[in-house]
């Protein structure tokens, strides 16, 4: 099954209302997606009329729910959990995001461990291509069967 791109993300992602922050998915791959944000003044997160540059790090993290959200959602699965475990190197090339400017946010998967933790590289870009951010993100996702509780699963002791 494919998705007629682009799409709304808000499928894709665990994020309720407001908290998520990403409008549109443009691609993915079995390595990783684009999304897309076009930040509005009633964001969650303006501060002068602008997005700091910090937000960036979450944007790219609701990416990585995206991804994973896309290939649940082929699987006839909702979107599966995820928790933003580390960043490293998180660099913004500017101090914030202008409201009213599009800004791509791709996700690629470097690596996945057997324990559910995979680390992923970022990019912030401008429509253009421009890059605003970029960064490295270490996220964990448990497997399927660890949201029961210890009594439910069939490998409780």
């Amino acid at each position: 099954m494919s998705l007629q791109l682009p799409c709304e993300v808000r499928p894709f992602v665990p994020h309720d209302g407001a908290m998520c922050l990403l409008d549109t998915l443009l691609d993915y791959d079995a390595e990783g997606a684009t999304v897309e944000i076009i930040p509005q003044a009633d964001d969650l997160f303006v501060e002068d009329g602008a997005i700091p540059a910090w937000v960036g790090l979450e944007w790219m993290a609701q990416g990585v729910a995206a991804w994973a959200g896309v290939w649940a959602h082929i699987d006839g699965a909702p979107p599966p959990p995820g928790f933003l475990i580390a960043s490293r190197r998180y660099h913004a090339h500017v101090d914030n995001f202008s409201l009213g400017e599009p800004v791509h946010i791709q996700v690629t998967r470097e690596f996945v461990a057997d324990n559910g933790v995979r680390a992923f590289t970022g990019t912030l870009s401008t429509a253009a291509g421009q890059c605003l951010a970029e960064g490295r993100l270490s996220i964990f996702q448990p497997p399927p069967d660890a949201s029961s509780s210890p009594t439910e699963r069939p490998d409780a002791r």
